[in-house]
């Protein structure tokens, strides 16, 4: 019997064929690496590669590049810090920026970079705070458990502890995180360069970005010291080459079941899609209002191309039809090889009706859940009002009875972005504020009572416009002293501030149902998901990898192009590529540093690279590394056929793209004269 579930097991998507797979450190394949590439990757190899990467909490990964907390990430991951730091007449996204000196770097307002120390297995103690336990009783239990382990964990505000969830319940591990929130901007691109081609070229190949920026963390004032760090490899990443990602995949969704599939198929991905699309019309239109909104609004129109990009291509592969058989093969044949088994059967078999129900029932709740639990309210200042009201509630609970995003361990992280002093625009707040509001009226209608509750005689424009204009939550200061006065503090000032008080007149409706549809949905597939992965993990135990769940893993692969469409597509494009490329209006106009310094560059340097290693969102920023440990590049992409990775992942056509080091520094001592840089980089020797 185990032979036959053994068999369906391998039918199934993590089974990790060819160069497949976003391992955990603590669970690398060495051996397969070893057989396969004759490379042998040892446990100090792993320890350093570990400890020289990075994630950058708001949801990228980065790597550390010197001894003093130099940190080589994405220019679109730094983006946040970049715009928050710029102003009227002051672009630094478009016009890029260069500290040469330690004194001209720049404090990001809300930025926080981590590094994981430690991975500690806790699966028993969360089975055993759930055992025999379903629906509301078996969330919260296993939420107050996970309160518990992160609170005892993190002892000092420098320590960031989460439990997190891998092989869909088969196993939870407490990841131990150093957190640096005093991060600086030393260096970043024009816009032109770091996505040049624009959306046209995003998800595509051949490419020439530098998509590039580097930060600083800080301890007590000064460069944190940083003894684990990547050098700087001194030669470029070949055709052929062995290569390793270490980066934070932010989620994939491989062992969902049929059911679920279908819904994101039919559902949940083309409404998200036609939502994106529409909103993307309108901040097109409010770009063109004039060269202010066009800057302030520029990253927010980035973030929605960029997803209405990624999520079409997530549809297009679970629409495969082929695609989408071989998901249903693979539960078959996993439901086949169950049945066989009168023990797994009585257990498993049942846990695919119920995440079906589940489904089923998060249908019938989803417009509640969305748009009553904050979907209404686009924009920074109310999701500020928000906090600020249930902060006041959360806070005096046990740690292990609260919303998880107030629990002890999640508030140095709520408390930066709450009291940033980034700028908030009235016009981009009202804007997005009366899009969500009538987005709203359109999804729940008229007659809601919650809709009522909200927008009361007014107009979605008229509302936003009050709340925007009448609130104090703009101040930082303000927003502390909330904080600090509790739940007495936020009341007193909720009478005459309109955000404050619609937060709360809303508030008990959001979560209410957010509970329900966690107690209802979330937990019923949770539990199931657990039955289910106890039976694969009977078998293949660790020996497959988890989905992705933004924590720290390492895939590997070599740098390989591929054939699309019977037209072969090599691998590495060159500097004089992008010259070629230049037509000289956007997206394809190269910034006049670049045109300027054209006779300085060798323009045979190898700019981008492909290579086949498995990654998915959050990759992005990620160190490309060679076998030797050294920085060869940084993945800023994906192609398009790697979208589909969320749901399977294709040897032959999936792709990691990355810049090459060597373009790095070529564009840093050439164009950019960033010599202070260059000189604290570490070539390797």
């Amino acid at each position: 019997m185990q032979r036959l579930l053994a068999a369906a097991l391998a039918l199934l998507p993590l089974a990790a064929t060819a160069d497949e797979g976003m391992w955990t450190y603590d669970n690398f394949p060495k051996a397969r690496v070893e057989q396969a590439y004759g490379a042998r990757i040892t446990d100090a190899w792993l320890d350093h590669v570990r400890l020289s990467s990075a994630r950058l909490a708001q949801g990228c990964s980065a790597s550390f590049v010197s001894g003093s907390g130099l940190v080589l990430t994405n220019h679109h991951c730094a983006r946040g810090c970049i715009e928050q730091l710029s102003g009227p007449g002051r672009d630094l996204v478009g016009g890029g920026f260069l500290a040469r000196t330690q004194g001209e770097e720049l404090r990001c307002p809300a930025l926080e970079v981590n590094r994981l120390d430690r991975i500690v297995d806790v699966t028993a103690k969360i089975l055993q705070a759930t055992a025999g336990l379903e629906g509301k009783a078996f969330n919260d239990a296993q939420r107050a458990e996970m309160a518990r382990l992160t609170k005892a964990c993190q002892t000092a505000d420098t320590l960031r502890c989460e439990v997190v969830t891998l092989y869909q319940g088969g196993r939870y591990d407490l990841y131990v995180y150093r957190r640096y929130q005093d991060v600086r901007l030393v260096m970043a691109p024009e816009e032109s360069i770091a996505f040049f081609g624009g959306d046209p070229d995003n998800f595509m190949f051949p490419r020439y970005d530098l998509d590039v920026s580097f930060l600083r963390v800080y301890e007590d004032g000064a460069p944190a010291r940083t003894p684990d760090f990547l050098a700087w490899a001194a030669s470029s990443a070949k055709d052929g080459d062995l290569t390793f990602v270490s980066g934070n995949p932010g989620g994939t969704q491989r062992l969902l079941t049929v059911a679920q599939l279908e819904h994101q198929r039919d559902v949940a991905l083309p409404e998200r899609l036609l939502f994106l699309a529409e909103y993307r019309g309108l901040l097109t239109e409010y770009a063109r209002r004039g060269a202010e909104q066009a800057r302030h609004s520029r990253g927010a129109l980035f973030g929605v191309e960029n997803s209405f990009k990624a999520l079409y291509g997530r549809w297009a592969a679970i629409s495969d039809r082929p695609f989408f058989a071989t998901k249903v093969a693979a539960e078959a044949a996993f439901r086949d090889a169950l049945a066989r088994d009168p023990a797994l059967a009585g257990r498993a078999l049942p846990a695919f009706a119920a995440i079906a129900g589940a489904v089923a029932r998060g249908e019938q709740l989803r417009l509640a859940h969305t748009w009553e639990d904050g979907g209404a309210f686009m924009g920074r200042l109310f999701r500020i009002g928000r906090a600020l009201v249930r902060a006041g509630d959360e806070r005096p609970k046990a740690n292990e009875a609260r919303l998880p995003e107030y629990a002890d361990a999640a508030l140095p992280a709520l408390t930066q972005g709450l009291f940033s002093p980034a700028p908030i625009y009235d016009e981009f707040e009202i804007f997005n504020l009366t899009f969500s509001l009538t987005k709203l009226r359109e999804k729940l209608g008229p007659d809601s009572p919650y809709v009522k509750a909200v927008l009361g005689q007014e107009s979605p424009e008229e509302l936003a416009t009050r709340l925007v204009k009448g609130t104090t939550l703009k101040d930082p200061a303000v927003r502390r002293r909330l904080w600090e006065g509790g739940k007495a503090a936020v009341a007193e000032a909720a009478r005459t501030d309109p955000v404050l008080a619609l937060a709360l007149r809303v508030d008990a409706a959001g979560r209410a149902a957010r509970k329900q549809y966690e107690d209802e949905v979330e937990a019923v597939e949770k539990k199931n998901a657990e039955v289910l992965a106890k039976a694969r993990f009977a078998t293949s135990g660790t020996s497959t990898y988890p989905d992705a769940t933004f924590t720290l893993r390492l895939s590997y692969g070599r740098v390989k192009g591929w054939t699309e469409a019977g037209v072969p597509v090599a691998p590495i494009t060159t500097l004089a590529g992008a010259f070629a490329r230049h037509t000289g209006r956007d997206p394809f106009a190269l910034p006049a540093s670049w045109l300027a310094a054209r006779s300085r560059l060798d323009l045979a340097t190898p700019f981008d690279v492909v290579t086949d290693n498995d990654i998915i969102g959050g990759n992005s920023g990620s160190p490309l590394v060679n076998q030797r440990g050294e920085l060869v590049g940084l993945v800023f992409d994906g192609n398009i056929r790697s979208l589909g990775g969320e749901y399977g992942f294709d040897a032959a056509t999936n792709r990691t793209v990355a810049v090459q080091g060597a373009a790095i520094l070529e564009a840093l001592a050439k164009i950019y004269g960033a010599d202070r840089i260059v000189r604290e980089l570490a070539p390797a020797r």
